[in-house]
C-alpha cells in the first residue's frame, strides 16, 4: 500500500483525512508516508472499524498521529483546515461520486491534494458496485474543482487479482 501511493504524497508532515478509512490499512500507509510531524484523521462510518483503528493504535503505533473518528463521509464533517485527502476504495462505494468529490474539494486548500485508490474496471461487481475507471475519475475531478489528475501507481490486488490504480490531483 505504501508503494501504491508513495508517488502521490509529495512532502511530509501536515494534516490530512483519510475518509472511509476502513479500519485502517491505507491510513497507516498514509501515516508512514507522512512520517511523525503529521496528522491523520480517519472517519468511518462503520463503529466496529473505528474501534478496530483505536485498538490498532494501541497494538501498533502508526508513524503519524492518527485520530479515528466515526463519521458518514457522505454528510458534512468536522475536520481542521486539511493539506490532502486520501479516498482509498471508497468512491466505488458511493453512487454519486460527483457530489462528494463536490463537498471533499471545499476541505482542502488551493495547493491542497487529492490522493485516490480505486480499481481500473469498468463493469460493476458485488464489492465495486460503482465502478471508477481512471478516465471516469478525471472527468469527476475536473468537473469538481480538482486540476487534471494523474496516475502515481498501480498494482494488482493480492486478494481479487483486479488492478488498482492510485491517482494524484491538485485543487484547482
Amino acid at each position: 500500500m505504501v508503494a501504491l501511493i508513495r508517488n502521490g504524497v509529495s512532502r511530509p508532515g501536515g494534516v490530512w483525512a483519510d475518509l472511509g478509512a476502513g479500519t485502517g490499512n491505507f491510513t497507516w500507509a498514509l501515516a508512514e508516508l507522512l512520517g511523525p510531524q503529521a496528522t491523520v484523521y480517519a472517519p468511518d462510518r462503520d463503529g466496529a472499524a473505528i474501534t478496530a483503528q483505536r485498538e490498532r493504535i494501541q497494538r501498533q503505533p502508526p508513524a503519524a498521529r492518527v485520530i479515528p473518528r466515526q463519521a458518514d463521509v457522505t454528510h458534512p464533517l468536522d475536520l481542521p483546515p486539511l493539506d490532502g485527502l486520501l479516498l482509498a476504495n471508497l468512491l466505488h462505494f458511493v453512487r454519486d461520486q460527483a457530489s462528494l468529490l463536490q463537498h471533499v474539494v471545499g476541505h482542502l486548500p488551493p495547493a491542497g491534494q487529492l490522493l485516490l485508490v480505486e480499481y481500473e474496471q469498468r463493469l460493476p461487481i458485488p464489492w465495486v458496485p460503482f465502478p471508477v475507471p481512471f478516465a471516469r475519475f478525471s472527468a469527476l475531478a475536473v468537473a469538481a474543482g480538482f486540476g487534471s489528475p494523474r496516475q502515481v501507481g498501480t498494482r494488482r490486488s493480492p486478494s481479487s487479482g483486479r488492478v488498482l490504480y492510485a491517482a494524484a490531483a491538485g485543487r484547482a
